[in-house]
């Protein structure tokens, strides 16, 4: 059984990276991620967290988080485990860019972390629903990317 602090970290991420128009939606997310609750739990929290619905860009009501709860990681972590815990499929070079595959939903999150970490060889992150595009600098060596993200492990080819 995942512990409540996870769970409530679980919901302010797919708030965050996605736009969930109603509790069963959430709900399913969450169970997708391996939780086992029920929707007076899943109400309380979203209450604990003061979620709120506003109009999205195409008019759709969602769940918004307030800012200062805006989804934040525990930098306790390190990349690797953030990777692991948030997402993380595979990564692929080619010239000076680079893939990082995604579960779906996960791709800003990831890419926000690795922006916020300033690598001096990656220039910046382009990140979709489940593919984050990393641009390296031309001369940017691949070991030192791949150290930097922590994916020295069996996960990267």
């Amino acid at each position: 059984m995942k512990k409540k602090s996870t769970r409530l970290d679980t919901i302010k991420m797919i708030i965050s990276s996605k736009e969930i128009s109603c509790q069963e939606e959430l709900l399913q997310e969450l169970i997708n991620e391996g939780f086992e609750l029920t929707q007076a739990t899943l109400s309380r929290d979203l209450k604990q967290l003061k979620v709120a619905k506003a109009a999205s860009m195409n008019g759709k009501y969602v769940y918004v988080l307030p800012n200062d709860i805006m989804y934040k990681r525990n930098n306790d972590y390190s990349t690797r485990d953030m990777m692991a815990y948030s997402g993380f499929v595979s990564l692929q070079f080619s010239g000076n860019m680079a893939v990082i595959k995604t579960r779906p939903g996960y791709a800003s999150s990831i890419a926000y972390d690795i922006d916020n970490r300033q690598c001096e060889d990656i220039l910046g992150t382009i990140a979709g629903d489940d593919t984050i595009l990393l641009v390296l600098r031309e001369d940017a060596d691949k070991i030192y990317v791949e150290n930097f993200l922590d994916f020295i492990t069996n996960k990267v080819n």
